[in-house]
């Protein structure tokens, strides 16, 4: 399952999208755990050091390794040079497989181990450069994370959890398209829920599936607000947290003495997910990445790369578990 963490700066995504991917490794799941915010705090919040985290390696600095080892043999891409954020797979690319080891994974992920073994493998955007400032749009390298989004086949209890960008930026690309399941993290406020109804909006007509998860909630009178608000898209609601304030000092305990409120609404987190893998429609996925390759083809990339991005296009091949078993590293 792919799950996506959306939420306005503040809300505490980050914060919740770490519980879940800890909750997750607990169950012996295999989770990739992706860092797309422009605030990069999904490694501090897995409990990595300052050192450690400052060592991720960056996707958007290893793009060009990226894009060579997807394009694969495919005839229908020249070369890795022409290939931009949105070039979706055809017979010859090669594909991600959530638990296999690849030159992508080698060169972009680290594992982070958690408690009693439990470990998820890590990868993250980068932060911006010396060199970016002024020049560079941060969207530029969220593009390595969606290139991999689209040459992803994974298949049931395996999950990418991927931090979103603050807000409702995450639109600047199709990306928001790319999810089984999408969690909007909301305050009990004004500005918590506005995010929400942006998000609603835009994601209407793309078949988003879209749940809210109230955080900081302190009474009833904020769990009122949110149901006034947000409706039956209202899934569960987390408040205050001796653990998580532990652990936003550099000191977490155990994730066992989770508080069991907050436990329970993890595994509320986690059934919601796994619900919406039978709702899946690949063939609606795929038209999906080709709407905004070709979109994206016509308003800047075929300029920038001098090719035509639409032939690009393999109409006949649509990605689904049935790869499952020829999506290998070569």
């Amino acid at each position: 399952m792919k799950i996506a963490f959306v939420g306005k700066g503040g809300s505490g995504k980050t914060t919740l999208s770490s519980l879940f991917i800890r909750h997750l490794a607990a169950g012996r799941a295999p989770v990739i755990a992706v860092d797309a915010d422009i605030n990069q705090h999904l490694g501090a919040a897995l409990g990595l050091d300052e050192v450690d985290t400052a060592a991720l390696p960056a996707m958007g600095a290893r793009l060009p390794l990226i894009k060579d080892y997807l394009r694969g043999d495919n005839p229908r891409i020249a070369s890795a040079e022409t290939m931009i954020k949105t070039t979706p797979p055809g017979n010859g690319s090669r594909l991600l497989r959530v638990t296999e080891d690849n030159p992508v994974y080698e060169a972009c992920a680290r594992t982070v181990a958690l408690d009693d073994d439990a470990s998820v493998r890590l990868m993250v955007t980068g932060p911006f450069t010396d060199s970016d400032l002024g020049v560079a749009c941060y969207h530029s390298k969220v593009g390595a994370v969606e290139l991999c989004l689209n040459h992803l086949v994974d298949g049931p209890g395996e999950y990418v959890v991927v931090d979103m960008t603050a807000g409702s930026d995450s639109f600047a690309s199709g990306m928001f398209t790319r999810f089984d399941m999408t969690f909007l993290v909301a305050e009990p406020t004004r500005k918590g829920v506005s995010v929400y109804r942006q998000y609603k909006e835009y994601a209407r007509d793309f078949g988003v599936a879209l749940k809210v998860v109230g955080n900081k909630v302190q009474g009833q009178d904020d769990l009122d607000f949110l149901r006034a608000e947000v409706g039956d898209d209202l899934l569960t609601t987390v408040g205050h947290s001796d653990w998580v304030r532990a652990m936003e000092k550099g000191r977490p305990p155990r994730f066992e003495l989770l508080e069991e409120v907050n436990r329970q609404a993890l595994r509320v987190l986690g059934e919601t997910a796994d619900a919406s893998y039978e709702r899946r429609d690949w063939r609606r996925y795929t038209r999906q990445m080709v709407h905004f390759h070709l979109k994206n083809a016509e308003s800047w990339g075929n300029a920038k790369t001098g090719a035509d991005l639409a032939a690009q296009v393999d109409p006949a091949f649509v990605l689904d578990e049935e790869l499952l078993a020829t999506a290998q590293p070569v």
